[in-house]
């Protein structure tokens, strides 16, 4: 076997290794390393050069990638999952034909969407499921991101808190955890305009806490401006605290007569 390629498949066994007991400060010094011997290897994207162990190179250095975002997963880091999904892409797409399909890409493409959706990149959520082949929704990651940003979309916040006691893959926690954020913030700031006071029993139940404890932890957190007293939830400080800002019905009154008559005129 080439030299390199046994080089990289030590360093990358050493760095699965320190993955599975979580010395993550470690990888990332072993991925750095990783990354720099890949550049050697005259096979990979962009130039696919056919070199004779052009299958070995491009399979070791898909599960590297592969493994770097789950990494950066792990690590809680957005943007190196990011950097990472995008060197891993090409494996996926334009390798067809080259190397057998990864196990790994459809959860890993799956979890890229999910990421987006946190993101609220709405749009590049939609052109990234475009590129991919019909079948794919058929894959149970694709099918469970999809129905996310249908829930997320329809304001069916029950179901995307739902899909959080339910979601299996262990990298999708993190992202879930972060939907499940937005999701309850954004139920926090409507319940706080539309209404004056709820039951904790009330605010539990929409905000989907599972115990009076976790409630109490995130309005500490999130709205310390929200009071617990006798069993129910205020919002009024809340209201308080933002400027109140008069509508001016008549000046807009006045500009709707105007549009009116100009729109008469033309006709």
């Amino acid at each position: 076997m080439d030299p390199q390629l046994v080089e990289v498949t030590q360093i990358f066994a050493r760095f699965k290794a320190a993955l599975v007991r979580k010395d993550f400060d470690h990888c990332k010094k072993l991925l750095s390393q990783l990354k720099v011997l890949l550049t050697r290897f005259p096979s990979l994207p962009p130039t696919f050069e056919k070199t004779p162990n052009a299958v070995q190179e491009l399979l070791i250095a898909r599960e590297i990638y592969e493994h770097a975002v789950v990494l950066s997963v792990k690590t809680e880091n957005q943007d190196a999952f990011e950097r990472d999904f995008f060197q891993l892409k090409p494996f996926y797409t334009d390798t067809c034909g080259l190397i057998p399909p990864s196990p790994e890409e459809y959860p890993i493409l799956g979890l890229n969407l999910l990421r987006l959706l946190v993101q609220n990149r709405i749009s590049e959520f939609h052109r990234e499921l475009e590129l991919l082949p019909a079948a794919a929704l058929e894959n149970p990651c694709i099918r469970h991101a999809v129905e996310l940003e249908q829930s997320f979309m329809e304001g069916a916040y029950n179901r995307v808190l739902s899909a959080r006691q339910t979601v299996q893959p262990e990298t999708y926690v993190y992202f879930m955890d972060l939907l499940a954020k937005t999701v309850r913030d954004e139920i926090a700031g409507c319940s706080e305009k539309a209404y004056d006071s709820l039951s904790v029993a009330d605010a539990k139940k929409i905000m989907m806490f599972s115990s009076d404890q976790e409630l109490s932890t995130y309005i500490d957190e999130e709205h310390p401006e929200w009071e617990i007293k006798n069993g129910f939830v205020y919002f009024q400080k809340a209201k308080e605290a933002q400027p109140w800002k008069e509508i001016p019905s008549m000046q807009l009154i006045n500009q709707t007569l105007s549009y009116a008559r100009e729109l008469e005129r033309i006709v």
